[in-house]
């Protein structure tokens, strides 16, 4: 009986898994492309189960650049990280930021952020 109990909460586990919240991001121009910085919550519980990238993508959802996040950050939420040296076709003036934890992979939310 327990080891019944103990094998439906492992596989009720990713039902208990969720999305990345994308708090804000912000996005500046250079001479090497554009800096994006954004800032994720997740209610992370370590190795297990944590936010491990974010990506800019255009209106289409082609991905411009991506953001690994190598590590948990349980202790550190909400938490910003940059990314540097995007390239983003000229005329676009808005891109979208999606999310990525261990468990659920790429987030179906996307934050759109109008460039300036």
């Amino acid at each position: 009986m327990r080891a019944y109990i103990l094998g439906l909460i492992l596989m009720a586990g990713p039902v208990w898994a969720h999305d990345a919240v994308i708090d804000g991001a912000t996005a500046q121009s250079g001479t090497s492309g554009w800096s994006f910085s954004v800032t994720l919550t997740h209610a992370e519980t370590g190795w297990d189960d944590y936010a491990d990238g974010w990506r800019v993508e255009s209106d289409a959802g082609e991905v411009l650049g991506t953001r690994v996040l190598a590590h948990p950050h349980v202790n550190e939420q909400p938490f910003t990280r940059s990314l540097s040296g995007v390239v983003v076709p000229d005329g676009v003036t808005a891109v979208w930021i999606r999310a990525r934890t261990s468990v659920d992979g790429w987030g179906q939310e996307r934050f759109q952020l109008d460039l300036p």
